[in-house]
């Protein structure tokens, strides 16, 4: 039996912390308010992991970042956070698998692989890309072994991304939704679960260390065709979905922080998005998850 120490009770971390704990493994959970799965096996602690974080990773195996400081406070809560998971990595001699996004990369033209070069066009890229850099510095000079699990915008249940929170729930109630998308461009989405399954698989292959991964995603589906799809499984009325004007966008982010932060990211939703992850099948044997059964555990 190994121990394990997850970072975050989100969906992410919950759902690795739950996988591990069903593999027999010992789990200690950390987040701000010690929530998290109620399971035998994992240990749930309250804790700020910028500060308490040493002490709770003494004697791990593994320890897995799958935090989110909020969308606003990326610039201000990430490198504190950053530094210190490398800081307990360093110490406890524990494998760093961090949970990362495709903001490095910038906006692309082709498919995006691994192998693409960091070229943030964003505050929020530029935060995630250094975050890795440091990772990746420390895992050169023999300080830590590391590898970050990047994916598009997440499914599942409780996966909070920008189709969950606007388009969603008024589908679902046979409302009129309306996003800031190219509503028909295709776009990557992203399995919560199967990011679980590649940060444990991950974890446990030290060949997989030094570089970044791409988690096992399904083809990409335009926000249009989501929306009819999720409509399709509710059994609510065809999907009404529009495409939100960029004045209303700003308009909101004058009373919401979320909002506002959502511009400089944009070119994600206006033009073809889609992630390559075919290294991560070939090399774990993790086949995606069908998008219908992300949307299910959603609805």
């Amino acid at each position: 039996m190994g121990f394990h120490v997850v970072v975050g009770a989100g969906p992410v971390g919950s759902s690795v912390a739950r996988r591990l704990a069903e593999a027999g493994e010992r789990v200690r959970l950390l987040s701000r308010h010690g929530g998290g799965p109620d399971h035998a096996g994992i240990e749930l602690i309250a804790a700020d992991a910028t500060k308490d974080l040493g002490g709770h990773v003494k004697d791990a195996v593994a320890l897995y970042s799958c935090a989110g400081p909020a969308y606003h406070r990326w610039p201000t809560d990430w490198p504190p956070l950053g530094a210190a998971l490398v800081d307990a990595a360093e110490a406890s001699g524990a494998v760093l698998v961090t949970t990362g996004n495709l903001y490095g990369y910038g906006q692309v033209d082709v498919p995006m692989t691994e192998d693409l070069p960091l070229r943030p066009n964003s505050v929020k890229g530029e935060v995630r890309a250094s975050l890795w850099k440091a990772q990746l510095a420390a895992h050169e000079a023999g300080r830590i072994r590391t590898a970050e699990v990047r994916g598009s915008d997440y499914l599942g249940a409780g996966a909070l991304s920008p189709f969950s929170a606007l388009v969603l729930p008024k589908v679902v109630a046979g409302r009129r939704a309306s996003i800031p998308a190219d509503l028909d461009a295709p776009h990557s989405w992203t399995y919560v679960g199967d990011v679980a399954r590649t940060l444990i698989a991950v974890a446990a292959e030290p060949d997989a260390w030094g570089r970044p991964w791409h988690v096992p995603t399904a083809p990409p589906v335009s926000v249009r065709a989501l929306a009819a799809r999720t409509a399709e499984l509710a059994g609510a009325p065809a999907a009404r979905v529009a495409k939100m004007p960029g004045f209303a966008l700003r308009l909101a982010g004058l009373v919401n922080p979320t909002a506002r932060e959502m511009p400089e990211v944009q070119y994600q939703f206006q033009r073809p998005f889609v992630l390559d992850s075919t290294a991560a099948t070939a090399t774990f044997g993790i086949d995606p998850t069908p998008t219908d059964t992300a949307l299910r555990d959603m609805i």
